[in-house]
């Protein structure tokens, strides 16, 4: 599917009334019974691209069916389906990550990791999974530290393999090696326990907020990742403050100082100091609009 691997301009958000129409989306997802996990990257890539429309997250999902078709029907036990992956994405399609990826935002977003065959290890982890889930595999995700990959079978019997290396195969030592290298502490069992859906999505979340924080600039980025983080079941309270943050840095004075003032609301119970703290930020954000 050449037409498929098209490149991409840089993503800016969409317009607001497809916003709003996004977040409803994501929040009805993963409210629901069994969060889709696709469905979920696709929505996350919907917020960060105005490009992205119904009919482009159709043919993302339709690129993740056309690529299980490829894999051999069942081939065996955890190994065999490993190794099946890694010859058909890391190895034909070039499915793989380099340090280059972790400045793109395209990293982050499942659409743009289909299209261009790169991405973080967690979105080449999503493509691994969302495949050979749809193939029958007995997959599914891994949070190492610092470094996602993907694991296959029961944990007696359980292969790791790592996207972000074109599905190499990991052994016991190459596990503890990249947890060392991301935390300096050793390998853990309770570690290599399968993701849930929703874990995936809030370190995806992470991600973007990371890049964002780092590039002023796109503030716009920072907040509709928050915005969605926001959304979930559930989150951490301190998320409303990072929001209250983004949006007076982007002058949105009154929605800040709002926000500021419901986050003081809910941290008074627990430290009446720092809620005096952030009232008196929410303020000094009114006051930037004499």
């Amino acid at each position: 599917m050449k037409g498929y691997q098209t490149a991409m301009p840089s993503p800016h958000p969409p317009e607001p009334e497809r916003a709003a129409e996004v977040r409803r989306r994501f929040a009805e997802e993963a409210r629901s019974e069994r969060p889709d996990l696709a469905a979920l990257c696709l929505l996350i890539g919907a917020a960060a691209d105005g490009t992205l429309d119904e009919a482009g997250s159709d043919a993302a999902q339709i690129e993740l069916d056309r690529l299980a078709g490829q894999l051999p029907f069942r081939p065996g036990g955890a190994l065999p389906w490993a190794t099946a992956l890694a010859e058909l994405l890391g190895g034909r399609c070039g499915f793989r990550g380099s340090p280059g990826d972790y400045q793109r935002l395209e990293s982050s977003l499942l659409h743009a990791v289909l299209r261009r065959r790169r991405g973080l290890p967690i979105l080449l982890s999503v493509v691994w999974m969302e495949v050979a889930r749809r193939a029958g595999a007995p997959v599914y995700g891994v949070a190492l530290p610092g470094h996602f990959v993907v694991g296959f079978g029961p944990a007696e019997q359980q292969v790791l393999a790592d996207p972000f290396d074109g599905g190499r195969v990991l052994s016991g030592s190459d596990a503890e090696l990249l947890v060392q290298g991301a935390t300096g502490a050793p390998l853990d069992p309770s570690m290599l326990v399968p993701a849930p859906p929703l874990d995936v999505v809030v370190r995806i979340l992470n991600n973007v907020r990371a890049w964002a924080a780092a590039r002023p600039e796109r503030s716009d980025v920072g907040l509709w990742a928050v915005e969605l983080a926001l959304l979930l079941p559930s989150h951490p309270a301190r998320l409303r403050y990072e929001r209250a943050q983004l949006l007076v840095q982007r002058g949105e004075f009154l929605e800040g100082a709002a926000e500021l003032e419901a986050y003081a609301e809910v941290v008074v119970a627990v430290d009446e100091g720092a809620a005096e703290r952030v009232r008196g930020l929410a303020r000094a954000a009114r006051a930037m609009l004499n």
